[in-house]
């Protein structure tokens, strides 16, 4: 059997190697088991008191690598078009090729709503996910291969949204808002990035984020992949 994150990939898979039979082909993403998820508001407080984050500001949080894949400067270019709103809040943490290109940003237009962290520890990124609101996701718009960032189900784990920028062969975007637990727009257009912004309210953000825990309950746990492997469930 061959394992896929997605639908894309398998079609993807198939497509370009068309002796593969379909049924050798199955969806494997990839998958943890969740913690409980307590306190959310007591944690988002105290995340608001230790950056001085205004009370009405929705938190969006990018955790992961920091390279060439990701695009990096379109999300220069995204931090740039919402620079000191008081609305939302950027928490930028990670390592990469393209850190430079943030801390660069940062020292040079010192935008009150940005914040960069190098790479954090396992335990203590678990508990700043656990005050952000939204989880971004973003993946260079030239890619021709669907891909499937695993840093979405810390997002989804604390039930956030995700803001999904990418190309236009990766799906992560289509079943986020199929299923209402993001919202999608190409990784060079910093106005769609900005209406996708504007669609998440908090209210919209805290019934997106129950949809996305249980989207994650659904189909991205452990056990689940494990049956996967094993020949149990389709």
């Amino acid at each position: 059997k061959i394992g896929c994150m997605s639908p894309a990939n398998v079609e993807y898979l198939l497509k370009h190697n068309p002796e593969i039979p379909r049924k050798q082909v199955e969806i494997c993403p990839n998958a943890i088991i969740p913690h409980s998820v307590q306190d959310r508001n007591a944690k988002k407080r105290a995340l608001r008191e230790k950056y001085g984050i205004p009370d009405e500001a929705i938190v969006y949080l990018y955790g992961g690598n920091l390279g060439k894949p990701q695009g990096i400067p379109f999300l220069v270019d995204c931090l740039k078009a919402n620079m000191n709103l008081t609305d939302r809040y950027f928490i930028i943490c990670g390592e990469g090729s393209e850190y430079s290109l943030l801390e660069s940003f940062i020292n040079v237009h010192k935008p009150a709503n940005v914040k960069l962290h190098r790479f954090l520890p396992k335990e203590e990124y678990d508990l700043l996910a656990t005050g952000c609101d939204v989880g971004l996701v973003f993946l260079d718009y030239r890619f021709t291969i669907p891909n499937f960032p695993s840093r979405i189900l810390s997002y989804m784990e604390n039930e956030m949204p995700i803001l999904v920028c990418t190309d236009a062969a990766t799906d992560l975007g289509e079943i986020a808002e199929k299923n209402g637990f993001g919202v999608k727009c190409r990784s060079n257009d910093v106005g769609q990035f900005r209406t996708c912004m504007d669609k998440l309210d908090h209210s919209t953000v805290q019934s997106m984020g129950k949809k996305a825990r249980e989207f994650l309950v659904q189909h991205y746990l452990a056990q689940d992949c494990y049956a996967v492997i094993a020949g149990g469930k389709d």
